[in-house]
């Protein structure tokens, strides 16, 4: 590997290090991914809701290749300066063999960090891996990344909100917590929202914790998420949603009213051609 994604790896790594709460956007092209970057954010993530999207294809696991997310993964890395982590869904496969040949292929695209999830939903259970093959899943992936010759940030998911477990805190903790002993750098219990639950996590965890913002419903601010002790903050799927959701309503305003006023809030041509004319040099 370059120097440079050996610097990349470093200065991710050490945003989960030092003091303080980063926002860690996701993009889905790299278009996005390079406005993103002008916008002074210290690292992006890719989404493979936002890929799947902008492919025509539904957020669904199995549906959104594994090397069709890697081939975006490896545009958007190649495009930034910024270190950039990949959505790798549930690593591409059961197996902890399957998911540790996800990370050494999230490592070629130029990225220097990875999720993985422990549910794969289209795999025919609709549940969580049973905890003890989850936890192989991880130590197989933290094996791979630490024999990177650059820093690879793991981030270790742990589903049981998204599923409907009875006892999702307990589970997630206690999940979590072993991903975290199995190697995991960052870990990620998507579905929680409310202060009480994100601030007894981060205490139990005692690790770096992704929460994830921009879904409907939840507006807590960054400083708020700073205060409760999390790490990292990631947006998901909401911004690519966001993006369709205008072209939704403006698709709206033409038909039903013959008009265009959506069109007050776009970016000029000659401003974005300079703008990514600019990121040629």
């Amino acid at each position: 590997m370059d120097q440079v994604q050996k610097v990349k790896g470093k200065v991710f790594r050490d945003l989960h290090s030092v003091a303080g709460i980063f926002v860690m956007p996701n993009a889905w092209n790299v278009g996005s991914a390079c406005m993103l970057e002008e916008a002074g954010f210290p690292a992006v993530g890719t989404t493979s809701a936002g890929i799947a999207f902008c492919m025509g294809l539904p957020d669904y696991e199995g549906v959104l290749t594994r090397e069709a997310a890697l081939d975006e993964a490896r545009r958007i890395a190649g495009a930034v300066r910024l270190p950039v982590s990949v959505d790798a869904e549930n690593g591409y496969g059961h197996s902890p063999e399957e998911v540790a040949e996800t990370i050494r292929l999230v490592a070629e695209t130029g990225a220097v960090g990875a999720s993985i999830e422990d549910f794969a939903a289209a795999y025919g259970t609709g549940e969580l891996y049973d905890r003890l093959l989850a936890v192989e899943r991880i130590e197989a992936a933290a094996a791979m990344a630490a024999s990177l010759p650059f820093p690879f940030t793991l981030t270790a998911r742990a589903e049981s909100y998204i599923v409907g477990h009875p006892n999702p805190f307990a589970e997630s903790v206690a999940r979590a917590t072993s991903y975290r002993e199995a190697g995991a750098d960052c870990l990620y219990v998507p579905g929680i929202s409310d202060a009480v639950t994100i601030g007894r996590l981060v205490k139990e965890v005692n690790a770096p914790v992704n929460v994830v913002m921009g879904l409907t419903g939840n507006s807590m601010s960054v400083r708020q998420l700073e205060d409760l002790g999390v790490k990292r903050v990631s947006i998901g799927g909401s911004l690519a949603r966001a993006t369709f959701g205008l072209i939704r309503q403006a698709s709206a305003e033409i038909r039903d009213h013959g008009t265009f006023g959506y069109a007050e809030a776009q970016v000029p041509d000659s401003e974005l051609c300079e703008f990514f004319a600019g990121r040629q040099n």
